[in-house]
């Protein structure tokens, strides 16, 4: 079976590892897996095709010409610019939400009205295209506050206000000095929502859905949740935040309405829908949805999941879900959507480059990959091969990752991981983790 991977970080190495591990009941079945455009780390596992993730045209093309069996799109891009619709179109099967469905993560706008409309516990907000209305709309709110552009912004078009002078250059850097580009021509304006964070993977075929175990990431920089805002330096799961009760609660208050809703607004979401949840006093409300796998959240959670991936993506692209037991090991309808999980716990630290997420230098040599003890994986995200020797080709390099029998454990076998290896700038917090630890 022929199967595609799109995108080059880390995330992309998590899903190539899981699907190379498929354990289909079919044992005649041969994974060849490829994936566009890779890295060092994926091009020991997968054959790396020298194609661009925002190239939708050469994608396709590739697929048809290698007769790929199913393609899997890791970021989010590819999705939001309609990847999904056009491999359909060309017969295709593909793991992934269409160009509309894909608005629940290109457009916070749509998302933050699609949630009012359906009733989906969410911050409450104003959506603004002029900046003048924008700065008035200010006196509605108490500070802190949040500043999202609307649009794409990798990551980087959140801003959490602590004053009106903020909001108000956060809202001229948007609406007048076009910082984002496009992606900030319209913005959300949303009341900061105070709680512990926590992430919600649901492996969905538009109608019925599974669960993976959730997560937290660690979006600052620095310990203590200190320093900029970054793509994420590390992530645990599962997050003991998210108790088996509220569990239950996010999947039919927020998950089963957000696919009925889809449903209902005539664009049924495919693939993974990442919720991102503020566990506040008042219950969970949802900060924002991917549509596609978090990183660094799957690299966490891909190892801790037992199931098979490769027959769950493709349940999820033909939208036969119900019958699904390979990948899903209780009902598959939507109730207690959650498959049997083990028992332990999965941590990974990020390692990252000097001056990130800043400027920062490239070509950085690693060394100690071959001295990572047993039970740790590393997960390449900006990595590439020069001269044989792998070095740094990004602001986020590695993913340690270590898979143990509680978190504690776990912790510790990441850290001894991260202590192996080497480069020049090294970069990593050292409080992965921690924060869990305090409630167990």
């Amino acid at each position: 079976m022929n199967v595609l991977v799109i995108g080059s970080g880390g995330r992309e190495h998590a899903l190539c590892w899981k699907l190379s591990r498929s354990d289909s009941p079919n044992p005649t079945r041969r994974v060849k897996l490829f994936c566009a455009p890779g890295n060092a780390g994926i091009s020991q596992i997968a054959q790396c095709i020298p194609i661009s993730a925002d190239n939708l045209a050469a994608l396709r093309d590739f697929a048809k010409q290698e007769k790929i069996d199913l393609t899997v799109v890791g970021p989010e891009a590819p999705l939001v610019a309609g990847i999904v619709d056009l491999f359909r179109d060309a017969g295709l099967k593909i793991f992934g939400p269409t160009r509309a469905a894909a608005q629940l993560e290109g457009s916070k706008a749509f998302s933050k009205r699609f949630m009012q409309k359906y009733g989906i516990p969410t911050a409450r907000f104003t959506v603004h295209t002029i900046l003048d209305d924008a700065i008035k709309s200010l006196a509605k709110y108490q500070f802190p506050l949040v500043v999202k552009a609307s649009g794409l912004a990798a990551g980087k078009g959140v801003i959490i206000c602590q004053s009106r002078a903020e909001a108000e250059a956060a809202l001229h850097g948007m609406l007048s000095e076009h910082r984002f580009g496009d992606a900030g021509a319209s913005v959300v304006i949303e009341e900061c929502l105070i709680g512990e964070e926590s992430s919600i993977l649901a492996i969905t075929d538009g109608e019925e859905y599974f669960c993976l175990p959730a997560s937290q990431d660690h979006k600052r920089l620095l310990d203590g949740d200190q320093g900029p805002n970054t793509g994420g330096m590390g992530a645990y799961a599962p997050a003991p935040v998210i108790t088996p009760q509220l569990q239950a609660q996010v999947e039919k208050e927020i998950l089963q309405l957000t696919l009925a809703g889809m449903r209902e607004e005539g664009m049924p979401f495919t693939g993974c829908l990442y919720i991102g949840l503020m566990i506040t006093k008042d219950g969970p409300k949802v900060l924002e949805y991917n549509a596609r796998f978090g990183d660094p959240e799957t690299q966490a959670v891909l190892p801790l999941y037992d199931g098979d991936l490769l027959e769950a993506c493709l349940a999820s692209a033909t939208g036969d879900m119900r019958g699904g037991q390979t990948f899903l090991s209780v009902n598959p309808s939507g109730q207690a959507g959650m498959p049997d999980l083990p028992k332990d716990a999965v941590v990974c630290v990020v390692l990252a480059s000097g001056g990130y997420p800043g400027s920062y230098e490239k070509g950085k040599p690693i060394t100690g990959l071959d001295a990572i003890p047993d039970g740790v994986v590393v997960f390449h995200a900006g990595t590439k091969l020069k001269d044989n020797q792998i070095v740094t080709d990004g602001g986020r390099v590695l993913g340690v990752t270590a898979r143990a029998e509680n978190l504690k454990a776990a912790v510790e076998l990441a850290y001894r991981g991260v202590e192996a290896i080497r480069f020049e700038g090294k970069t990593y917090r050292k409080d992965i983790g921690k924060k869990a630890l305090k409630k167990l």
